[in-house]
């Protein structure tokens, strides 16, 4: 009998698939709907079919690929899906129960300004790192900027043609983050780059 000491049983480590194109598309599709409110295409009383999306895929679907990136390694990525998950889920309980309540208040415009200010100063921020990401993320990231920039400015000044100015650049927004999802989806089906990502060049 061999004296060797039993060696212990590993389990494989099978990799993770990329989360991006999911979390990119849950973005992109909620970011859609709600954008052809804010642009005028269809009545604001209707807006309520975009709760389910902002709950489930722009909300959850996108704080699970947050989730997964953190455990790939990708802080910007893991930053990115799990705050726009939380921002759609804030969206839903604001839209929900807490709107309803700000009627009376002489300052409902100016909160809600200052809420879509907030997330594009977050946004921002994040697109500055993502020009070390790709063009195509870096794309959904100014775009995306200028939507809040733009949409808080509406609020502010309760202007409803500046908020229809930032449901068109909604609509570009989520144009470029399917782009985008699109691109990672069909990279892993071919498993070779079939769309251009632009993607950064390595650090020196």
């Amino acid at each position: 009998m061999s004296n060797a000491e039993p060696q212990p049983r590993t389990t494989p480590v099978h990799a993770i698939a990329d989360p991006a194109p999911l979390g990119l598309a849950g973005f992109a599709m909620t970011t859609l709907v709600l954008s052809c409110f804010n642009a005028g295409f269809l009545d604001k009383t209707a807006e309520g079919v975009v709760l389910p999306l902002a709950l489930f895929y722009g909300g959850l679907g996108q704080l699970l690929a947050g989730m997964w990136e953190f455990r790939r390694g990708n802080t910007f990525g893991a930053t990115a899906f799990s705050s726009f998950g939380a921002f759609w889920l804030a969206y839903y309980v604001l839209v929900k129960d807490i709107a309803p309540t700000l009627a009376a208040s002489a300052d409902a415009h100016a909160a809600l300004g200052l809420f879509l200010l907030a997330w594009g100063i977050f946004t921002a921020y994040m697109a500055v790192a993502a020009v070390r990401v790709s063009g195509a993320v870096l794309g959904v990231f100014v775009a995306l900027t200028l939507t809040f920039v733009v949409l808080a400015i509406g609020e502010f000044a309760k202007n409803d043609s500046i908020t229809k100015v930032g449901g068109w650049l909604g609509l570009v927004t989520a144009a470029l983050a399917w782009y985008a999802s699109f691109a990672g989806v069909v990279s892993s089906t071919f498993g070779r780059a079939v769309l251009p990502t632009w993607p950064a060049k390595p650090a020196a």
